[in-house]
């Protein structure tokens, strides 16, 4: 199985592992927390890049790396999205889109992570 590397700029690296591994399903695959942590899931490799890292670092013109924006990691092939709004909605976690998206290929919702940071949930059209 090929694996891409995905880099998230992170604000509480052991937070944000705990939200991956516990709420959707990735497993730890190497802990150097506060700085940094990867976490895997279905060959997808979540580099979680905290203050301290080097992925994070200020740049050379004075710019910091933060989290946010609208790039997202897009998990595919959730089963029921449904059941999985109402599991996250009852886990408390924040949604950056109110309702699920339907369109040509299936629907979707985006949830935050601890750091603010999208994480698309999609569940194709069958």
């Amino acid at each position: 199985m090929s694996e891409v590397s995905v880099r998230y700029m992170i604000d509480d690296v052991p937070a944000a592992v705990t939200f991956y591994t516990t709420l959707l399903g990735f497993t730890l695959e190497h802990d150097a927390s506060p700085a940094f942590a990867a976490v895997v899931r279905d060959g997808v490799r979540l580099l979680l890049s905290g203050e301290g890292s080097s992925g994070k670092r200020t740049l050379g013109d004075g710019r910091r790396q933060v989290p946010g924006g609208w790039n997202r990691i897009h998990l595919v092939e959730v089963a029921n999205l449904e059941a999985e709004v109402a599991r996250l909605h009852a886990a408390g976690v924040p949604f950056r889109t109110t309702e699920i998206v339907t369109g040509p290929g299936g629907a979707q919702v985006i949830i935050d992570d601890p750091s603010g940071n999208p994480i698309e949930l999609f569940q194709p059209r069958q």
